[in-house]
């Protein structure tokens, strides 16, 4: 397929805008890319989409996200709001997450999936629970994704706090659905999936768990884990161990080049120094913490220290662009300084901190930046500038002149999931219908998690 008409951002470092250019994929592989009439030249019988004069860049990338979350959208707390993180944990998620079944799990799967699309993410790294259905339930998302056309990365939260037997199922999710998705296979089953080892905190994990979750994968696996998100999670490691969050993992050998570290928000200096020695990537979900109350993470000084950061959703709507104006303003807001967080900080997590993580976790797949061997996981954006436009201050015309709104087509390895806002792999009104009818029944299992 031949796009045409396009004006690329490419992502490239040093960044570049090309106005009449044109675009050639292959096998979803970006195979060249040019001046239009060139490229018309060169490939003059292939299929063709007009671009229409819109932007052409890469997809977006969320780095940490709960697709399982999607039914807690209107759900209401019996009693008194949540006062603290950890109310939020008892009243809202942990009733919740027990109370999805195969069903569940398969359809928010569907009305994230459609929320990435129509929000221009193509590759999401997702975080699951469900502590009665666990079984299988990794296979669940990935038959959606399938059917999606997304790139994902998948993993299971392994946890303690509903006893052994779970906690041992939840390894053994992990463990299957790693050995079917191993990122060394040269011939994974899927390209687009990629799979993790899942843990929910340290505050649920005990050291035997720790223990068991490291030595049943090899070293070069990744964990995918919240760490210090609130107080509590410290205060439970310093009563249990005498040690820090993360000192405790990397006393566990959980850290590394391949492990997340989602939030990080209560962190101290030695901690960040073991984040960044150990190659462990940090998501910030600016969002989420403000919607918990939890705190502002200490992204600008873990970014000075070496620490690799990325931004995530924790399970808000996929709207990336939303996500990075959020990190531009909180921090500025939180220490009343225009100064904090910079918009080529923003840029830099937003786009090449995620973009090299999510190949950490497709190695077989290089993506984020359009150049030739690429997968062609590209958006259009039909954005209209009223003032110049540069690659020097494209980063501030994202943050206030972008809306995902104006995001008309996106496609992942080559193969367009949406094309002029209209949905072509998934179908959202039947998935919309469905889930209403399925949600009704996890919102009254909730109920009677809520009073168990």
């Amino acid at each position: 397929m031949l796009i045409t008409n396009a004006n690329l951002i490419t992502w490239e470092e040093p960044n570049r805008i090309l106005n009449k250019h044109a675009l050639y994929m292959e096998d979803g592989k970006i195979v060249n890319f040019g001046p239009m009439d060139d490229l018309i030249n060169a490939y003059p019988d292939v299929e063709r989409i007009d671009a229409a004069d819109q932007y052409v860049l890469p997809g977006n990338i969320c780095a940490h996200t709960h697709f399982y979350g999607a039914f807690a959208r209107g759900l209401v707390t019996p009693g008194q709001s949540p006062k603290d993180f950890t109310d939020i944990l008892q009243k809202l998620w942990w009733p919740l997450d027990k109370s999805l079944t195969l069903e569940a799990i398969s359809l928010s799967t569907q009305v994230m999936l459609v929320d990435a699309i129509k929000n221009g993410t193509t590759t999401l790294i997702d975080h699951h629970a469900s502590p009665n259905a666990i079984d299988g339930s990794l296979d669940v998302i990935a038959e959606v994704v399938e059917q999606g056309g997304l790139r994902v990365g998948l993993c299971y939260e392994v946890s303690d706090r509903d006893g052994p037997v779970k906690s041992k199922a939840g390894i053994e999710e992990n463990i299957r659905f790693i050995k079917a998705h191993s990122r060394a296979s040269p011939a994974p089953n899927n390209s687009r999936i990629a799979a993790s080892f899942g843990l929910h905190a340290s505050l649920t994990l005990s050291d035997e768990t720790l223990d068991a979750c490291r030595e049943a994968v090899p070293d070069d696996v990744g964990f995918h884990i919240h760490v210090a998100e609130h107080e509590v999670d410290q205060y439970d490691s310093l009563a249990k161990t005498g040690l820090r969050v993360v000192d405790r993992l990397y006393r566990h050998k959980i850290l590394g080049p391949h492990t997340i570290a989602a939030h990080a928000v209560h962190v101290d200096a030695r901690e960040i120094d073991l984040l960044a020695e150990s190659g462990t990537w940090v998501t910030h979900q600016p969002r989420s913490n403000m919607n918990n109350g939890v705190g502002v993470a200490q992204v600008e000084s873990m970014l000075r220290a070496g620490v690799r950061v990325g931004l995530g959703t924790d399970g808000f709507s996929h709207t990336m662009w939303a996500e990075w104006k959020c990190a531009y303003l909180l921090h500025k807001a939180w220490h009343r300084d225009p100064r904090r967080m910079p918009g080529l900080d923003v840029i830099r997590m937003g786009v090449y901190q995620n973009a090299a993580l999510a190949n950490s976790l497709f190695p077989l797949t290089p993506m984020g930046v359009i150049q030739p061997g690429m997968a062609a996981d590209l958006i259009f954006v039909d954005y209209h500038p009223f003032t110049p436009f540069t690659p020097e201050n494209l980063p501030w015309h994202i943050l206030f002149g972008f809306q995902e709104g104006m995001i008309t087509t996106t496609l992942v390895d080559g193969k367009i999931l949406m094309r002029n806002r209209k949905l072509l792999t998934l179908d959202e009104d039947a998935i919309c219908a469905r889930a209403q009818e399925c949600a009704a029944r996890v919102w009254e299992q909730y109920r009677r998690n809520f009073y168990a």
